[in-house]
């Protein structure tokens, strides 16, 4: 018999903290987490709720009113007013979410590269909603609106940082899904509880602000991070810093088309739905929008949940994401066909309706595709801060960019604009080819 003279292989190292941190990128699995996957999927859908539940009322709800109040509707200066407010507020979280992801991936502590931050966000956002809540001039909301987003940035940004940190790759559908339910009926929510504040916006500001900085501080407390005090710290280097904007699309190309399907998707989405409170106010000329945002708000979010917690696994099961990203943002496009050719409130029923099972498929599945093209875990939280740019700039970006809009061609001219700019988002993610 001839015996070999090469050596067995000996097997891999288990990956750690460290080792994870040094050299994996978002197709790698994470370690587990420290008190197990479950409490993780449990916890997230609250935590995402506790800052969604501010950015469904907000831009939508309180702040319109809250400018309407101030400056008055007569020659549609309020329109004009929201959407420089919006615009500047939507530069400053572009900025923020970034750049609180950078320095959340360089914090070494016994805490994590995560829980600091997002205590300090949400303990900051609370005191700038505050701030808004008695704002009484356009310089004063201007101010306080844009404090919001930069806090409250700043805790979103190590949070999305949770799934490429922590989630294996099998699971994140249903990470993903489950995380899209917080997120999506806190937006949602948001909406109906901002339209019972209506009338008394100040009150309504500080119990959102209370809900995000107790849900924020319990999700930290039950899901504590792994100590960062051990990682290897890179020398900071300015020239990186500065490129934090940047999405070098020859480099990373799998990256650049993942952001930018979701920057033309979500744009398109809040041109239409940010101008919610204005359209059905001089669109559908209901006397009183605000009793009718709790019910539409209500269906979309049944469409929503039903889509989103069966999409997120069955894309699991099936090892594909493209496909379903791409179809939500068909079906979603498609619907705002019916307001723009049917001039009735029954068309925005179903337009409702039938765009909650669409994004509730697209939060079930995209935010799973795009933690699998992450270039590195040194800087998750950085590079999704840029790609959640495209989720959370249109937010608060839309309802300026639909100002100019209406203030051009009318209502009726946001919804082409919608529909474009969501079939654009659709085709962006083929040319992806990390994930299926």
């Amino acid at each position: 018999m001839t015996m070999s003279s090469e050596s067995p292989t000996p097997p891999a190292a288990p990956i750690t903290a460290n080792t994870f941190v040094a050299t994996a990128a978002g197709n790698i699995d994470p370690p587990a987490p420290l008190t197990g996957l479950r409490r993780l999927m449990t916890w997230i859908i609250p935590a995402n709720l506790g800052i969604f539940l501010v950015w469904g009322a907000v831009p939508g709800i309180l702040l319109p009113q809250q400018i309407t109040q101030l400056v008055g509707s007569a020659d549609k200066r309020d329109v004009a007013v929201l959407a420089i407010v919006s615009t500047i507020g939507a530069f400053a979280a572009m900025v923020a979410q970034p750049i609180a992801g950078q320095i959340s991936d360089r914090t070494r502590s016994r805490f994590g590269r995560r829980t600091p931050w997002i205590v300090i966000g949400a303990l900051a956002g609370g005191l700038s909603l505050t701030g808004l809540a008695f704002a009484n001039s356009v310089v004063g909301i201007v101010i306080a609106w844009t404090l919001v987003q930069i806090t409250l940035n700043i805790a979103q940004g190590p949070l999305s940082a949770i799934m490429p940190d922590r989630v294996p790759i099998a699971r994140r559908g249903t990470f993903a899904a489950l995380s899209g339910i917080g997120l999506m009926v806190g937006s949602l929510g948001g909406a109906m509880l901002g339209s019972l504040f209506f009338h008394s916006i100040a009150a309504g500001y500080l119990v959102f602000a209370v809900v995000a900085i107790v849900i924020l501080c319990l999700f930290v407390l039950f899901n504590p991070d792994r100590p960062s005090s051990g990682i290897p710290l890179e020398p900071f280097r300015l020239r990186e810093f500065l490129g934090t904007f940047w999405i070098n699309p020859v480099a990373y190309p799998d990256f650049f088309w993942a952001f930018t399907g979701r920057l033309l998707l979500y744009t398109g989405y809040f041109i239409v739905v940010g101008y919610q409170l204005y359209l059905l106010r001089d669109y559908f000329h209901v006397a009183q929008p605000e009793t009718i945002i709790p019910v539409l708000s209500l269906l979309s979010m049944v469409g929503l949940v039903i889509t989103t917690l069966i999409a997120g696994p069955l894309s699991d099961r099936v090892g594909r994401r493209k496909p379903f990203v791409f179809a939500s943002a068909v079906v979603m496009s498609l619907a705002l066909l019916l307001p723009w050719f049917w001039h009735d409130l029954t068309a925005w029923y179903l337009t409702v309706v039938i765009v909650g099972f669409g994004f509730g498929i697209f939060q079930a599945v995209d935010q799973a595709l795009i933690s699998e093209v992450l270039p590195s875990a040194r800087s998750f939280a950085k590079d999704l801060g840029v790609v959640n740019i495209a989720a959370t700039l249109p937010q608060t970006l839309a309802p300026g960019v639909a100002g100019v809009i209406v203030l051009s061609f009318g209502y009726a001219g946001l919804f082409p604009v919608g529909i474009v700019l969501g079939i654009l988002g659709a085709c962006a993610v083929w040319p992806i080819t990390a994930t299926r």
